[in-house]
């Protein structure tokens, strides 16, 4: 990964964070203590997050595999 490459996800996930912690404080989530954040915050990625990130890997990759067919 390049430098700017890191930044840019640096800032991108600084966001998820925000959007994260106000869904947690919404729902009552306890994160008081290091391991309470821990549960909350993989909870989340979990829920929200890997999902999006999955679906969006497969699509790649099926469109990767299309055009190795076509070619």
């Amino acid at each position: 990964m390049t430098p700017e490459e890191r930044q840019k996800l640096k800032a991108h996930v600084s966001e998820i964070a925000k959007i994260l912690h106000a869904d947690a404080m919404e729902k009552g989530m306890n994160m008081s203590s290091l391991g309470e954040i821990e549960q909350a915050v993989r909870s989340q990625l979990q829920s929200y997050v890997s999902p999006d990130v999955g679906i969006f890997l497969s699509k790649l990759e099926q469109e990767k595999t299309q055009g190795s067919r076509e070619n």
